[in-house]
């Protein structure tokens, strides 16, 4: 099938329905295929006008549904459309505000801060974002001019429609046998090109956030900006030597300026690059990476054998990328004003990302994002920023407005569009492939939900289900596990035997009165100034509580159960060990097996009584034998030191050093309490440091359900884990020239190379006026358009297959 064919499914949600299930893929309803082969553009409205009129049908009317939750029960329900979830190109489509030229931000609307650079457009100049009285306002530095534009306006939903009332109405249509006509827009109608279909939904112009900004996209490119930079990738990065002739012209950073050597043109290395040395260990960083099962790719394989660049990245590789490596991989490599810098915009993602968004935490990030923006613009080119890196500023904004991303990002709709892709079986006709898989796909989704029986989709048991385990009286003999490999047998030393059965006593909250007595026992024997008397109490309780029970099992005390009598009992003297397990939905493999594979599940830790967290590496699992059928799984844990000199947190990033061994009297833990981790390199501490990455699995929500599902991805519990606070540093200190290697030889001679400057009517700032005419409007309003994404480089690209069908995915 050609890749140019482009099909635009239009995908509606319910957003009522519970968070783990809303977002799953038979939940999704394929409402309407716009055909191909080539993309609406403007003409989007005409596509979705029955869309809009059964939406209003849904809101004026209402339609009778039976209740499912009482019998023969009848009421009428109504709908609203909340929001469309799109990509940046496709909102143009929608929402009617060009995403091209000098105004291309649709927050910003006429206020958008860009200037012309050679080639394109830049988004750059948020320093008048700043307050009025800042210092950084007159700092020539950053394009050797004083800032002095007051803030953007915050134009509210009654702004937005007095600007629609000026935009003049047209007969729809791209061809002029339909009446389309070549026009002009007027200086009054800004980037509006249309109002709006949804405008006609009596709701839609007191909405606030109409139109999500794709966190997904924006991630993905921002990453591909950053890391295509600082690895001098040839085919992404923005320090271009169109972008160096910027500089020259706008006469600041002299020491990057392109000069003559001879018959050469000479570029200076930059400061923000990585020279050949750090980029083949950043490489190699990356290459060296592994992740837990099922968290990420294998990143490995996207980096050149040559170790000078990375490869075909996606945009969950990205994510992971941007949240979990960059901050780590470049701290030894670039200077400190710089890494910094990266690590603060890296630490908003992680805010962002969260499953759990504090609106104060989202205010503080506008306020720091501004800062961030404004580093990252007196150390990248003007080049650099492109409207996916201002478009990250409005980020927080849409948080508060709309909740977690998780609901409101293209994960789940991309996905989808994969699902759709492969319904396809004959090329020459892909929508009627695509709406017959569908209504079979329906079909069968309908039919297995009567299934019980039957092993289906959704029955099936998940990967690293550890199936139900039996409830238990003492919570203890609910430490259970799903073993895998093969089973073998180990023989404790008495020793080791001794100090497991007390952990299983000391980790039983049913026995606290019965540890308690023992200890009051132990401080009227011993007194009250015995120094050891915990060392007694460890080696003495074990006998102490099997007299005890089988005591009052004698006088047949009510209390004392059968799991009790199991308990107070001896293990058996052979224990049987596994090489990986499963726990509460979370795979575990033990250090010996996982150095073999290229994932990482060795990882572990557990919270201590205040709030510091103790880390490891897991070396035995082990199952203790009891009683009447009763077993405990514990972990026998290597444990790393986390004083202050083996453990260093430093920009949210936890260093620990894996030499120094802790605890060695105290290695076990029950499974069940084991929360999992991985452990990541870190080339700026030496080989024996290692940055410890915390997981939160994907299956495991604080509700359960027999439906439960994934939220797409492995993010943090809240926003409030990560502290962004923006080192302001001493801007004048910085010097962007690399020492290593003070110019790069272009291959060009100068006669060639030298291409005539732009004069300075190429530089403009969001105070000139530009008008577009519409056929050039429209070349950059088709999606697949090469020229567009050239201009603009955003990418778009699908995770899991080449883009053949482009979405707009209305929620």
């Amino acid at each position: 099938m050609s890749l140019s064919y482009s099909t635009w499914p239009v995908v509606l949600t319910t957003y009522n329905l519970p968070p783990w299930i809303c977002m799953k893929a038979e939940y999704l309803m394929l409402s309407m295929l716009i055909p191909g082969p080539q993309s609406p553009g403007k003409d989007m409205d005409v596509f979705l006008r029955p869309l809009i009129d059964e939406l209003k049908e849904l809101w004026v009317h209402g339609l009778d549904t039976r209740d499912a939750a009482s019998e023969n029960s009848v009421f009428r329900m109504r709908a609203a459309l909340l929001w469309t979830v799109n990509d940046f190109p496709a909102r143009s489509s929608l929402s009617g505000w060009s995403g091209q030229g000098y105004r291309a931000c649709p927050t910003c609307n006429e206020d958008t801060p860009s200037m012309r650079v050679i080639g394109k457009t830049a988004y750059f100049g948020h320093r008048r974002f700043l307050p009025t009285n800042h210092h950084w306002r007159s700092n020539l530095q950053f394009d050797g001019r004083t800032e002095r534009k007051r803030p953007p306006r915050r134009f509210s939903t009654t702004d937005i429609l007095e600007q629609l009332r000026r935009v003049k109405t047209g007969i729809p249509g791209k061809h002029p046998s339909y009446g389309g006509v070549k026009r002009k827009r007027g200086d009054d109608e800004l980037n509006w090109r249309k109002k709006s279909i949804f405008y006609e939904l009596p709701y839609w112009a007191t909405i606030e956030l109409k139109h999500n900004l794709d966190v997904m996209h924006i991630e993905k490119n921002v990453c591909d900006s950053l890391v295509g930079t600082l690895l001098a990738d040839p085919h992404k990065s923005k320090d271009t030597d169109n972008a160096r002739r910027d500089l020259a012209k706008l006469g600041i950073r002299h020491e990057l300026h392109l000069f003559e050597d001879g018959n050469k043109l000479m570029k200076p290395a930059a400061d923000y690059t990585f020279s050949d040395a750090n980029r083949r260990k950043f490489c190699r960083f990356i290459r060296s990476v592994k992740f837990p099962d099922g968290f990420a790719s294998n990143l490995s394989k996207n980096v050149a054998q040559n170790d000078s660049r990375l490869l075909g990245l996606k945009s969950h590789d990205c994510h992971v990328i941007m949240q979990r490596l960059l901050p780590v991989g470049c701290r030894s490599l670039v200077n400190k004003n710089i890494w910094s810098t990266i690590v603060e915009l890296c630490t908003f993602f992680k805010q962002l990302c969260a499953s759990t968004v504090n609106v104060s935490d989202m205010v503080e990030a506008q306020n720091q994002l501004v800062l961030i923006l404004c580093k990252l613009e007196r150390i990248f080119p003007p080049a650099f920023f492109d409207i996916m890196i201002h478009l990250v500023l409005h980020l927080p904004e849409e948080a508060i407005l709309g909740g977690p991303v998780h609901m409101r990002w293209m994960y789940p709709f991309e996905r989808y569009l994969k699902r759709l892709k492969d319904y396809v079986r004959n090329a020459a006709k892909p929508e009627g492939s695509i709406a017959e898989g569908f209504v079979v796909d329906e079909a069968l989704t309908f039919c297995s939900r009567y299934f019980d029986d039957v092993e289906t989709r959704f029955n099936r048991p998940d990967r690293n289900d550890d199936g139900i385990h039996p409830t238990r009286q003492l919570s203890v003999f609910e430490s259970q596990c799903k073993p895998l490999g093969k089973q073998s047998y180990v023989e404790l030393d008495n020793n080791d035997r001794d100090k497991a059965e007390f952990y299983i006593l000391n980790n039983s909250p049913e026995l606290e009165p019965y540890l308690n007595e023992h200890k009051q026992e132990l401080h009227m024997r011993l007194g009250e100034g015995c120094l050891n008397i915990n060392e007694v109490h460890r080696t003495e309780f074990a006998g102490w509580f099997f007299e005890k029970i089988y005591a009052l099992h004698r006088m047949q005390a009510p209390e004392v159960t059968t799991e009790l009598l199991s308990l107070s009992s001896k293990t058996n003297m052979v224990v049987s060990s596994y090489p990986a397990c499963i726990v509460n939905g979370v795979r575990f493999v033990t250090h010996d097996c996982d150095v073999r594979l290229r994932t990482q599940n060795s990882g572990v830790s557990v919270p201590g009584t205040g709030q510091e967290m103790f880390y490891g590496q897991l070396q035995q699992i082990l199952e203790f034998s009891y009683l009447n059928g009763f077993s405990v799984v514990l972990f026998r844990c290597k444990w790393f030191k986390c004083d202050s000199k083996h453990m260093v947190t430093e920009n949210n990033i936890t260093s620990i050093d894996i030499n120094g061994e802790a605890y060695k009297d105290d290695q076990f833990i029950l499974a069940s309490q084991a929360k999992q981790v991985f452990y990541v390199a870190d080339p700026s501490r030496g080989p024996n440091w290692r940055v410890v990455q915390h997981v939160k699995h994907r299956s495991i929500w604080d509700i359960t359900d027999d439906g439960l599902s994934d939220i797409d991805l492995l993010q943090h519990n809240s926003s409030s884990n990560f502290t962004l606070f923006v080192d302001l540093g001493n801007l004048q200190e910085i010097n962007l020239l690399r020492r290593d290697q003070d110019v790069i030889p272009i291959v060009q001679p100068v006669t060639n190379a030298s291409r005539p400057v732009t004069d300075d009517s190429s530089f403009l700032n969001d105070a000139d006026e530009v008008e577009l005419s519409d056929e050039e409007d429209e070349s950059v309003e088709e999606y697949a358009d090469e020229e567009t994404d050239a201009e603009n480089e955003i990418d778009t690209e699908e995770d899991d297959d080449d883009r053949s069908y482009h979405a707009s995915d209305s929620d």
